[in-house]
Parts: structure tokens; sequence; C-alpha cells
């Protein structure tokens, strides 16, 4: 197995025009920032696994469903019978960005236990990745730091994003106690511009970046920084990437994911070690252009770029050689 991530899988609600009754309509997609990783790397050649868990309703059947229609092991998914699957309204503004209203209190994601993990996966997986929103419970939380040690047990790389939602968090402090633990895990680090803000109170990327590798030892660490593009920092040396903006942007749900899918499947490929300046840098453009291009389609999980068509965005420049 190439990847498995833990986390969220739930139905992300967005804006789908107006009845003829004057209603409002919203279109279920199936969504949650490890599986939208997922099914990125699937497109680009991964074998991936999910572990998590759905309600038994309606919802998680379809999630589950989508799952394994992308191609992702759903062997780790399991069934809460009593909690129900969680959803998340997205309402988006004219530039394409989006706040969240949820319905996870509690959610079946946020029941998931350690006893449930499936520790077969994590035993032959090359690289482990997770975010932190498995947690905002204390039973999701034991389920995470248990797969996290089990994958580094067995020498998987770990990835981690923090995914920052301060509406999913009691406390913000909490937020910021949970995330400086995954950083103090990881190998790789995919953050937004955003939360390193939050959690170093520079506004400067290169300041903050510095200060989370200082503290946490992270060897490899990529900033996403919306219309600004991306930033990769190891070793010492920082490399850039202008970001591809599209005229059709109308929904930036999973821009985060798919970028990150392929940074992993860049580290899959070339490890962390001895980074060639001139490939992270076209690493970089692939993942922006992929990035782009999901932000004009509704959802992610369903719906990530093809390779051909994030290469048409790159002006049909093959980047198969990174």
């Amino acid at each position: 197995m190439d990847v498995v991530a833990l986390g969220e899988l739930l139905v992300d609600f967005t804006s789908a025009g107006i009845s003829g009754q004057g209603n409002q309509i919203y279109e279920a997609n199936p969504g949650g920032a490890p599986c939208n990783v997922l099914a990125m790397l699937q497109k680009l050649g991964r074998n991936t696994a999910f572990i998590g868990k759905v309600g038994k309703d309606s919802f998680g059947e379809m999630l589950v469903s989508v799952v394994k229609e992308q191609g992702i092991s759903a062997e780790g998914i399991c069934y809460d019978e009593k909690i129900p699957t969680t959803l998340a309204f997205v309402h988006n503004a004219a530039d394409g960005e989006r706040t969240f209203s949820f319905y996870r209190n509690p959610g079946a994601d946020m029941m998931l236990r350690k006893e449930e993990v499936e520790e077969a996966l994590l035993k032959e997986t090359k690289l482990f990745h997770f975010g932190s929103l498995s947690m905002t419970s204390s039973d999701a939380e034991e389920a995470t730091k248990y797969a996290i040690w089990t994958a580094k047990q067995n020498g998987a790389i770990i990835s981690f994003d923090p995914n920052l939602r301060p509406a999913l968090w009691n406390h913000l402090d909490e937020a910021k106690e949970k995330i400086a633990f995954g950083m103090s895990q990881c190998d790789v680090l995919k953050i937004s511009d955003n939360e390193i803000t939050f959690m170093t109170g520079e506004t400067d990327i290169d300041r903050g970046v510095q200060k989370l590798i200082e503290k946490y030892q992270i060897p490899f660490v990529c900033a996403t920084m919306g219309n600004q593009g991306s930033k990769a920092f190891f070793g010492n040396e920082i490399v850039e990437a202008e970001a591809f903006l599209m005229e059709d942007t109308i929904d930036t749900t999973g821009a985060g994911d798919t970028f990150c899918a392929c940074l992993l499947d860049y580290i899959l490929r070339y490890g962390i070690q001895k980074q060639d300046k001139e490939r992270v840098r076209e690493m970089l453009q692939f993942a922006n252009a992929a990035a782009a291009l999901i932000t004009t389609k509704k959802g992610a999980l369903r719906v990530m770029p093809e390779r051909e068509e994030i290469e048409k965005v790159l002006g049909g420049k093959s980047c198969s050689s990174f």
C-alpha cells in the first residue's frame, strides 16, 4: 500500500441554485480532507486505503460506495449504529472562498475507537497521512495516536495537514495543542498561510515556517498561500511557485487536499532527503495547477483532475520527470 489516511469522511452540501418555490437547493458532495487526498492520489496512480467511521445511514452508505468507486480501499471504514454521518454545509462567497456550518455534535467520524483501527493497513503502508480533526474527540484522538505509532513502528513516512476548522473546536487553545502534536510527529507538513499565523503569530510565511521547523524539526514543509502560490522548505532551501488563477473558479473546497496529494506523490517518488530544487519547483507548479483545477468544480472527492488536465494547464508540459 502506498498511502493510508485516517480522519473525517463526510457530506459537503454545496449550493446548487434556487428551486421553483424559491428555496435554496443543495448538492450532496462526498468529502472529508484525508479522503480527498486519497482520491487525488488514486488519479496519480497510487494505491490507497482509508481508515474512518461513518453512520449506519443513507449518507454513510453513499460515502462508502463513493470511496470504493474511486478505487480507495474501504476495508478500514466502520459504521456507527447510533451516531449519524457528519454533514457540512458550504457557503461560498463570490470569489469561491467558503465558510462551513457543521452538523457534528457528535458525528460518526468522532466515534472511531482505537480497537477499530485496521492495524494491518498501517503495517504495510509506505506513508500515513492525517489531520487535526480526528483529534477533536477523545476516542478518535486515541485512535489517531495509535495509528501514528503503528505506522511509525513499521517505517512509514508520516504526513500531517492541520486543516484548521475553528468551529469544530471547543477552544482554539485546544486546536493549537493538537496541531502542535501533529507537527511533532510528522516528516512532511502541508500548511496554509492562515494556519502558519495561527500557530506562530507570524504573517511573514518564511519567518513563520522557520519557527515551526526549528521547534518541531520537520524535514519537509509546504506552505500554501491561496492566489499567492506555494513554497517548499527543506534543509536550508526555500523554493517558490506562482499560483494558477482560474477565471471559472466557483468553489475552493478541496484545493489544499489536491495540492497535498501531489506533494505526497512526489515524496513517495523521491523521499524527503537530498532534494533537487528544480524538481521541487516542478512539483509545486504541478500541485498548484491541480489545486486550481479543483476550484472550477463543486465538491472534491469525486471530481479530482486527471494528470492530462493538469498538464494542459501547465501548457502541455509533462511533469512525469519529477
